[in-house]
């Protein structure tokens, strides 16, 4: 029997309602995201074994192998539920489940953002200080700065996954998405959740705009010494050692626009981040040709 709240039966599992209420389309969507994900797994796997190659053991390059690691992770966390529930008509998430997802989603969101924010000042030490760059971001930094990132996600995630867990459900238990979110979750509180819904609004506004500030005042002192670079070649390449990192996708809007939202940055950019960081990395790229070379061999 499941345990009651006043008059009202506690929930003690989800429904997720999926990207499309359209049966037709289920096995297309299927079919799609399967090979998307096949792509994030094989892209990210192939960047991570080129950029191990002892002529890129850089702080850069370990920083981008952490950041396909977290990609890979965030993918797996959601698409492979998603996929399930393509073919399923039931398309439930145990309470703890759908607890777990949550968890793993912010703080796999959370570090990247801080992650960037570390990126953006190993370029920064790079270009503004590049005589003190190998004592500066030397090993023991970089872990360090990793593991700041880590623990900063694991705090954020920690608190907002049991904040929203501590409130009742006891009401409907369709999820509108398609997977453990904070927004369409609190909407099946039994319970005002207008305070919690500031709160949410102020920790995701403070988890991003933290780390695009710290990203935001590196580019500018980072802008300002290749401005100072008298030649024009000289700008031109150490640009370029930027332009990937800044041009990384970070993500009152209808529920499917959301979904359209959550889904680019839960799937879209998994895959993405490796083709944007290879194409713009001689090194990446010619490190990728000789693995396609070798792998075409066997």
């Amino acid at each position: 029997m499941l345990p009651e709240l006043g008059n009202h039966t506690l929930l003690t599992e989800f429904v997720l309602s999926g990207l499309s209420n359209h049966p037709e389309l289920q096995n297309l969507l299927f079919f799609t995201f399967c090979l998307i994900y096949t792509f994030t797994i094989t892209g990210n796997l192939l960047f991570f074994i080129a950029t191990v190659h002892p002529n890129l053991h850089m702080p850069m390059y370990f920083f981008l192998r952490v950041l396909s690691f977290l990609d890979v992770s965030t993918a797996s966390i959601v698409v492979p539920k998603m996929l399930v529930n393509f073919l399923s008509e039931e398309r439930r998430i145990s309470y703890v489940g759908c607890a777990t997802q949550l968890y793993f989603v912010i703080f796999l969101g959370a570090t990247e953002c801080y992650l960037l924010a570390a990126m953006a000042y190993d370029r920064y030490v790079a270009i503004c200080n590049p005589l003190r760059y190998a004592i500066i971001m030397n090993s023991r930094a970089c872990f360090f700065l990793v593991l700041l990132s880590c623990a900063s996600g694991n705090v954020v995630s920690v608190v907002q996954t049991v904040w929203v867990f501590t409130l009742p459900f006891c009401g409907p238990n369709k999820i509108n998405y398609f997977f453990c979110d904070i927004p369409p979750i609190i909407m099946l509180s039994c319970t005002d959740t207008s305070f919690y819904e500031k709160q949410t609004i102020t920790a995701t506004v403070l988890v991003i705009f933290t780390p695009f500030c710290l990203i935001l005042v590196s580019y500018a002192c980072i802008i300002s010494s290749i401005l100072k670079i008298s030649s024009a070649e000289g700008r031109c390449k150490t640009f370029s050692t930027c332009f990937s990192h800044l041009i990384v996708p970070k993500s009152s809007n209808s529920q499917d626009t959301k979904k359209i939202i959550a889904l680019f940055y839960t799937v879209i950019i998994p895959t993405l981040n490796p083709l944007i960081y290879s194409l713009r990395n001689k090194e990446v790229k010619g490190a990728l040709v000789k693995i396609i070379a070798e792998l075409s061999k066997i």
